[in-house]
């Protein structure tokens, strides 16, 4: 199994925002397309918004499929759009 431990700032007072959004479009469609979820969290202070994706198989292939998907592309509104910064850190079990 391999993971990313993804990082997100979002905008200033726009927290509850995305995580609204990220619950009702992006969590659904992960789980929908085989990804196992781990988290959120939040960091009400810095505004940061951290989970771990996993997939049993190719992440890299499996991450592109999701993103290339008619059901990301349309999510409206786009809970990117309130991302300031990302960071993603790849991790795999031993």
């Amino acid at each position: 199994m391999r993971f990313g431990l993804r990082e997100y700032t979002i905008q200033e007072g726009r927290l509850d925002d995305f995580v609204s959004e990220w619950r009702e479009q992006v969590l659904p469609l992960r789980l929908a397309m085989g990804f196992n979820v781990v988290g959120p969290w939040i960091e009400r202070e810095a505004s940061r918004f951290v989970w771990i994706v996993g997939y049993d198989g190719d992440l890299a292939a499996a991450n592109q499929a999701y993103h290339d998907s008619d059901e990301r592309r349309a999510m409206d509104p786009d809970p990117v759009r309130l991302v300031v910064e990302a960071r993603t850190i790849s991790l795999e079990a031993p």
